[in-house]
């Protein structure tokens, strides 16, 4: 074989054969004016029905394919904050926190945390002893009850009481069980029942 030859039937050669006949045909269509009977002609296979719809089956299967994939793309950059907003959604109501910290007595609460402790709703529970600290705190003048006061304010005014550690405890317990996938186990309720009764004493 000479040097800088190839082979006329290979796959590279038919292919760009092809091409070039796709371009021709395709610069005749666009060119507007109408070709002679003797210029060449398409192949008879691009006149094809069959081969028309081929085509258009596999820009359509290319087309679904490619949305796919960017919708699966972006579904698993925005994942972290759609299971953020919908577990805010579904997070039921803290049936504790139903009623006004200011309506209920330090007791009640209480009573209310033994019952949800009875019940394994050690979270419910350990947000009545919560709210029975935020009592105590109004009741006693440190701090007086309003609704637009968060945790972070609370653990400011306690820093200065002689035993600030109880009620971090609950407090941070709290920012956990509200704010986070926190779940609240038995271990978790005991050591909020041990803060509170440190409270108690102090």
């Amino acid at each position: 074989m000479p040097t800088g030859s190839f082979e006329k039937n290979s796959l590279g050669w038919q292919m760009s054969q092809l091409l070039q006949r796709v371009g021709e045909w395709l610069e005749l269509q666009t060119s507007g004016s109408t070709p002679n009977r003797q210029e060449k002609s398409p192949p008879f296979w691009l006149d094809s029905v069959l081969l028309e719809m081929m085509a258009k089956v596999a820009f359509w299967l290319l087309l679904a394919w490619l949305l796919s994939w960017a919708a699966l793309k972006i579904m698993r950059l925005l994942r972290p904050y759609i299971h953020s907003f919908t577990h805010q959604l579904t997070q039921p109501v803290n049936q504790a926190t139903k009623t006004p910290a200011s309506e209920l007595s330090v007791a009640s609460w209480l009573e209310r945390s033994q019952k949800f402790q009875q019940q394994a709703n050690y979270r419910e529970a350990c947000i009545c002893l919560y709210m029975a600290m935020l009592q105590r705190l109004h009741d006693s003048g440190i701090a007086k009850a309003q609704p637009s006061r968060t945790d972070g304010e609370y653990l400011q005014l306690v820093q200065q009481l002689p035993q600030p550690q109880p009620y971090q405890t609950l407090l941070t317990t709290h920012q956990r069980l509200c704010f986070s996938n926190t779940e609240a186990s038995r271990s978790v309720f005991e050591q909020c029942e041990q803060a509170y009764r440190e409270i108690e004493a102090s």
